[in-house]
């Protein structure tokens, strides 16, 4: 398929601009449906004030995204609790505190901890790791006994 540069209009400024062949062969390897609505200055100064409203790592809150909290009962204890999304018929709603609860232990989390801790506990029976906990002057002083 052959591109050839083409003239669009800005949805925003009204300015006419160039939508360039390697751009129209970069939207379709993209898979983008549509043609570019704003020239790149408009663009760009969407793209800043968007920037601008959303501070970093305020959430979506202050990006002026409000998140659905739903007022619900706990299945397990039955106090009053607030999620973050609207529940179904038949399907039990937690607390924090109960979610927590009936999670199940992470076994990867444990297996890895019991691996390290045997890693270690082998490599300080070695004879390396022990030269390693000694000190410079130490190590200096047992290197020159076995030289001599």
């Amino acid at each position: 398929m052959e591109f050839v540069d083409r003239l669009l209009t800005c949805a925003d400024c009204g300015g006419e601009f160039i939508f360039t062949a390697g751009e129209q062969l970069f939207f379709l390897d993209k898979q983008f449906k549509n043609d570019p609505k704003r020239c790149k200055p408009c663009k760009s100064r969407r793209s800043t004030l968007g920037a601008n409203a959303a501070t970093p790592g305020g959430g979506p809150a202050s990006a002026g995204i409000s998140r659905t909290e739903t007022r619900t009962q706990c299945s397990e204890c039955g106090i009053v609790t607030t999620v973050p999304f609207k529940p179904t018929q038949g399907r039990p709603v937690l607390c924090r505190q109960c979610f927590k609860a009936k999670r199940p232990p992470n076994i990867a989390t444990q297996a890895t901890v019991n691996a390290t801790a045997e890693l270690v506990a082998d490599a300080s029976s070695t004879p390396a790791a022990a030269d390693r906990a000694k000190g410079p002057t130490e190590m200096s002083a047992s290197s020159q006994s076995t030289q001599a």
